[in-house]
């Protein structure tokens, strides 16, 4: 299980095995059965707890995850998980349940709110018994009105759509910081995102002979001021002097690349450059790269081509700027490439990304040739 949106914002993936109970129109989430006589065990209380009235669950659209097997549920409180099994009939079974679930709950998801909204005032008034006698002998009429218009404002609450919702029906944008890479260009009518296109365009102008290019760290509060600046569509001049520091330009294009939700190498084909890079052969080695390359969406597959071109022109200018093409692999091999879920073997896998991003670098041309 993971959650993708808690209260309307997007969160990052985290996939945690767990056990897993359906108790009424309660889905209750922990690490594990702990034994006892409980669900749970002698464990107090869930680790999760997700109230299913006036929810939605369906199949996940295949652009939430590259498993298989992946239910979507969303909550009426802007909460939406993914649920994931390897075994596909055990699947089914629980999006039958939760559909029944939600289904038998649907009419307690107009009671639901009826707690949190306030009395009309003045009608428990006990310190005024002669003014409420009043009311309760004159206003059956107003009353009986002003329920209609608690119960209308509750269905309204309970149906009211998600962020995520409003969102996929395209009222509101997605900012450029922790979109969709597919989402992005799509809205920008282009393969390449304008931000990346425009921080590289000025690095290559102004910056491939200032020493530690993408090494040294920018200042934090000017990227976040400028990162800030995109996502509400100012318009940014990098030339201006508030960016001059070409160190923020780099830092800012590094955030974006690892802000992304998916990286720019997908989950799906982690280990499949993995088991390239593995190899013995380097003529293998480049020809399964180019292979897995070729099969990238046209958005990764543009992108990722604009920037390893233009990360190698930083390598040719190696000798002002001091950064070699394994100095380069080591700053964006975590960024660009890293699976889906972290397991004890990050070390390893941190070694392999850094050299797929070597032999990209390397065999750039060949790589990505016409």
């Amino acid at each position: 299980m993971t959650k993708i949106t808690e209260h309307g914002k997007k969160v990052r993936k985290n996939w945690t095995s767990s056990w897993t109970v359906l108790q009424g129109s309660t889905l209750l989430f922990t690490k594990g059965q702990t034994g006892g006589s409980s669900w749970f065990g002698g464990q107090s209380k869930p680790e999760l707890t997700v109230d299913l009235r006036g929810a939605a669950v369906d199949w996940a659209p295949k652009d939430r995850s590259s498993k298989k097997h992946v239910v979507e549920l969303k909550t009426r409180q802007g909460t939406e998980l993914l649920i994931q099994s390897d075994h596909e009939a055990l699947v089914q079974d629980w999006l039958q349940a939760l559909q029944e679930s939600i289904s038998t709950h649907a009419w307690e998801s107009d009671e639901g709110l009826e707690d949190d909204l306030p009395e009309s005032p003045g009608r428990d008034d006990k310190n005024d018994r002669n003014q409420h006698r009043v009311v309760k002998n004159s206003s059956s009429l107003d009353v009986s009105e002003d329920k209609k218009t608690r119960h209308r404002l509750k269905r309204f609450l309970t149906r009211r759509p998600t962020l995520q919702a409003v969102r996929d029906k395209g009222y509101i944008k997605d900012q450029v910081f922790g979109c969709s890479l597919s989402a992005l260009c799509q809205r920008e009518n282009s393969t390449v995102p304008r931000f990346v296109k425009m921080c590289i365009e000025h690095v290559e102008n102004d910056g491939l002979s200032i020493d530690g290019l993408y090494r040294v760290s920018g200042n934090l509060a000017v990227i976040q001021k400028l990162r800030f600046a995109v996502n509400h569509d100012e318009r940014v001049n990098l030339s201006d002097s508030k960016w001059e520091d070409i160190h923020v330009t780099t830092g800012a294009l590094k955030m974006f690349f690892r802000d992304l939700p998916e990286p720019l190498f997908p989950y799906g084909l982690f280990h499949d450059f993995v088991s390239a890079i593995k190899s013995p052969d380097f003529r293998q080695r480049v020809q399964s790269i180019k292979d897995l390359v070729r099969q990238l969406p046209e958005e990764n597959h543009d992108t990722m081509q604009a920037l390893f071109r233009h990360l190698r022109r930083v390598v040719d200018h190696g000798d002002h700027n001091r950064m070699t093409i394994q100095s380069v692999a080591i700053v964006f091999g975590p960024t660009l490439l890293r699976p889906e879920i972290e397991t004890w073997n990050m070390a390893v896998h941190m070694v392999y990304q850094n050299q797929i991003v070597e032999l990209i670098l390397l065999e750039c041309e060949s790589i990505f040739e016409r």
